[in-house]
């Protein structure tokens, strides 16, 4: 339980310092966000054909890699995660890019509790 309070804490302290510290581009954001789930960087850039495409690839990486490699192959199954680390780099970078390119800011809203994106053209 205590690594469950641990890890809510340093999401928390995360969330809390990149918004409070929100800097002319936080385009590491779209960048760490596509790391952990691939095409969730490219949705936060407002690009969701390029996020559907990168979450359905990822999500093929992982199914029919550990199909091919459990039925077919075996022992080729180590080579998953390896492919889908390699995919989850390329997705991060394309984020990051993107959202720099197009000067990726996020904040605190004016007028109530939210957060709030903008891009600088």
């Amino acid at each position: 339980m205590r690594k469950v309070w641990v890890l809510g804490a340093l999401v928390l302290g995360l969330l809390v310092v990149g918004i409070s510290a929100a800097a002319a581009s936080d385009a590491w954001i779209p960048g760490v966000a596509s790391l952990a789930i691939p095409g969730l960087g490219q949705l936060l850039n407002d690009q969701v054909d390029k996020a559907l495409v990168h979450f359905v690839v990822g999500l093929g990486i992982g199914a029919i890699g550990y199909g091919i490699g459990w039925y077919i192959l075996p022992g080729a199954w180590y080579l998953v995660p390896t492919l889908y680390l390699a995919w989850s780099i390329y997705s991060a970078y394309d984020a990051y890019t993107v959202a720099k390119d197009k000067g990726f800011s996020i904040g605190l809203v004016p007028n109530g509790i939210g957060v709030g994106y903008a891009f600088n053209f």
